[in-house]
């Protein structure tokens, strides 16, 4: 890559969080990507849509748990401990981000291969596997076009690609869902993954390096051994954004647990509020996040549980509204007894299973009875909005395991539809089943993922690089 157009990609990441120079770690950059939709609300009527379907998605996931294929162990890596202490030594990567689309999801821009081809991924908590959008030698079709629209990652232009074989166990037990089709031992692994939406990515896994660089010094380095997808074949709405996903999930597999493996064990991520300009960024971090150490963060166990991943999950201890602690079932937050509260960065507005849903939706409702209401769909509690609601605005905090709290904005609660309309952005799923923190109710804060001490820690912020 030449040495103008690399610098054009390379952004220093810093929050406002606290003015503090940054330790050695990894960054990439975050643009939020929001609608070139004809109104706002066209743009989250499809958001709602698409976060319907997702939940089904991650229902149906975690339901299959017990006949899924044997998953490595996050702490588990296939690097060698030579390259694993020169990455910790002083290595930080930012990346540049940037585009607009009509999707509720935040993007990274990628360096795959050697020498570095570009991309644009979805960066997202709920998968496992990273993969582009892929064609090898000898596929036809116009240039950009296997497996939609966008770039395409050119296998057999990259010396660092290495197929991985069908017949090897990391393709029999470990690779989420690699096919059990193998027709010669040295066939590559194949892989289908299949979305509630109808959306599918097919193709084969491989090793590869990613091209990083360090916040100190802005050196450019490597990091080898990444387990990658090479999608030849892509269907359906959930991809035509971006050029494949970032796998931030908790699996020996994604691109989190290699990345912060080297990295102090950790990353994080700031999202910009989600009606931001199309130029705002944020951060997406491996490493040390020294923005969380003035003031003291808000700190609760980060659960990891075989039922639920490789969603990160949260203890609950419940909710209050203006100060009242609503009536929810204890089982709604127990994954042991058909709940569990997930936190997923590919989901825009937060879902709460049925028993959660109705409690909060109508404490909120009730205090804001003398708001007239309106019809829009397919919000349930919307308002006509005016001063005179907005000085009756309810409170609502999240008591989380220890005592943590999430006290978001009202905005990421009550969300604005249209001028002088806003709903309750919140929805409901039905019970049993898992509540998802979404990326709306998540905004404007660090959250930061301690893999290796499995903590949670979030402080408010301006998420303004």
């Amino acid at each position: 890559m030449p040495p103008l157009l690399l610098f054009l990609f390379l952004v220093s990441c810093s929050l406002t969080a606290a003015a503090v120079t940054t330790s050695d770690s990894l960054q990439l950059e975050l643009l939020r990507l929001h609608a070139p939709a004809a109104t706002r609300l066209d743009y989250l009527r499809g958001l709602f849509h698409s976060d319907h379907l997702r939940q089904r998605s991650i229902v149906q996931r975690i339901g299959q748990r017990h006949i899924r294929r044997r998953t490595l162990a996050a702490s588990d890596n296939t690097s060698s401990a030579a390259e694993a202490a020169a990455v910790q030594d002083s290595f930080a990567m930012p990346l540049s981000s940037g585009a607009y689309t009509g999707t509720g999801q935040y993007f990274v821009r990628f360096f795959l291969g050697t020498p570095a081809q570009r991309f644009l991924l979805v960066a997202d908590t709920g998968s496992d596997l990273t993969w582009v959008k892929c064609r090898p030698r000898g596929r036809g079709g116009r240039k950009g076009s296997a497996a939609g629209e966008g770039r395409v990652f050119r296998p057999e232009s990259s010396v660092s690609y290495s197929p991985i074989r069908c017949s090897t166990d990391m393709c029999k037990s470990a690779l989420p869902f690699a096919l059990a089709t193998c027709p010669t031992p040295a066939s590559p692994c194949a892989y289908n993954y299949g979305y509630s939406d109808g959306s599918t990515a097919k193709g084969v896994f491989a090793k590869e390096s990613a091209t990083i660089t360090l916040s100190k010094g802005g050196r450019r380095r490597k990091l080898r051994g990444l387990v990658v997808g090479c999608t030849t074949s892509s269907v359906g709405a959930s991809f035509r954004a971006s050029d494949g996903v970032l796998g931030l999930g908790y699996s020996g597999v994604s691109f989190a647990a290699h990345a912060a493996a080297r990295f102090g064990g950790r990353f994080s991520y700031c999202l910009v509020d989600h009606l931001s300009p199309r130029n705002a960024s944020s951060c997406l971090t491996f490493g040390p996040t020294p923005a969380l150490a003035v003031p003291p963060p808000r700190t609760t166990d980060l659960v990891i549980d075989p039922r639920l991943q490789p969603f990160y999950a949260v203890r609950l201890k419940g909710i209050t509204v203006d100060g009242d602690l609503l009536r929810i079932p204890a089982r709604v937050w127990d994954a042991g007894r058909g709940g569990g509260v997930i936190l997923d960065s590919g989901t825009s507005l937060t879902v709460l299973a049925e028993p959660a849903y109705s409690a909060v939706a109508s404490a909120l409702s009730r205090r804001l009875s003398t708001v007239p209401r309106v019809t829009v769909d397919p919000f349930d509690y919307c308002y006509n909005w005016t001063a005179a609601a907005a000085a009756m605005v309810p409170k609502m905090v999240i008591h989380l395991a220890g005592t943590a709290r999430l006290e978001p904005p009202e905005k990421s609660y009550l969300i604005d539809v249209a001028e002088g309309v806003k709903c309750v952005g919140i929805t409901a799923a039905p019970w049993p089943g898992v509540s998802t923190i979404g990326n709306i109710l998540q905004q404007e804060h660090i959250w930061e993922f301690d893999l290796r001490n499995r903590r949670l820690r979030f402080l408010r912020s301006t998420c303004r690089s």
